[in-house]
């Protein structure tokens, strides 16, 4: 049996899944912000509830919104504050007295569309997330990519190439111009507002476009091309076999065909073989990821 855990922001989510990926067993409860032993005991209680009512003993794997650091061995780049500088895989595995492997987030997203989802099979998969942030996982021949520095996949914080750079939104990394401040859900709304004048959250300005309004199809098409020119450079990377979206953000259907059509123009080669893909496991890919972390 394996254990994933989504630890979030907010909620905390297990997942136990059987062997052939059969979910056996879910829960979710509220995230303890600001408080590290809090979390940590939230995590071991989660893992011996589920543990109690399956009546047996799980592998266990942990999605986290950051990085563990490959030199001190303490989380880093988390948006979950509380958890930076923190040694969580060794305070974990002393609470659950077993090994237990940590992933960020985005890359466990990836795993799970790699192992049984959107591309299952695929050789080379990049997982997106479009959310609130921008994150990015690459899974190669079925094994999360995590780099000399612990950030393969992060293409949400290099520039977007091809707009003004007087244009350029500030990011909260300190640098301007990064994929994710003109990508994420907020980035879509602040760019229709600038066109329009018009305060709009990114569901509402897709239903209107489908509805027939100009200027919210004139913002989903900036955000297609922008989305297309940003894919494009991890083409030219990476070149995988299969992009996977997930997030708030990979719900808009129209994606799906119009950006492949859209970065033809922006990938070096005389035809794209890579399939734009939907998730098939939505919101519980993250949690499926980390119970997948021990396949």
């Amino acid at each position: 049996m394996r254990l994933g855990v989504d630890l979030g922001g907010t909620k905390t989510e297990i997942v136990a899944l059987a062997d052939d990926g059969t979910g056996l067993w879910r829960h979710r409860v509220p995230t303890p912000r600001d408080d590290y032993p809090g979390t940590v005991a939230t995590v071991a209680a989660l893992v011996a509830e589920a543990e109690r009512e399956l009546g047996r003993r799980g592998s266990v794997g942990i999605g986290i919104p950051g990085a563990e650091s490959l030199v001190t061995g303490l989380v880093k780049n988390a948006n979950s504050t509380w958890l930076i500088g923190r040694p969580l895989r060794a305070d974990l595995e002393a609470a659950l007295g077993r090994p237990v492997r940590l992933a960020n987030d985005a890359n466990c997203f990836a795993l799970s569309e790699a192992v049984d989802g959107a591309a299952a099979g695929a050789s080379c998969v990049f997982g997106v997330i479009l959310g609130t942030g921008v994150g990015g996982g690459i899974v190669v021949r079925g094994e999360v990519l995590v780099g000399a520095n612990a950030i393969a996949g992060e293409w949400g914080h290099n520039r977007l190439a091809g707009e003004p750079p007087e244009d350029e939104p500030e990011c909260y990394c300190g640098r301007r111009g990064c994929v994710e401040t003109w990508l994420s859900g907020p980035a879509m709304a602040r760019d229709h507002l600038a066109g329009t004048g018009n305060a709009l959250a990114p569901p509402e300005i897709a239903h209107r476009a489908a509805a027939g309004d100009q200027a919210c199809a004139a913002t989903l098409e900036r955000y297609a091309l922008r989305l297309a020119r940003g894919l494009a450079q991890v083409v030219n990377i990476l070149d995988p076999d299969v992009i996977v979206l997930g997030g708030g953000m990979s719900n808009m259907d129209f994606l799906y065909a119009r950006v492949p059509e859209l970065w033809r123009g922006h990938v070096f080669s005389d035809g794209v073989a890579t399939r734009l893909a939907k998730h098939r496991h939505g919101d519980s890919s993250g949690v499926r990821g980390a119970a997948w972390l021990w396949h």
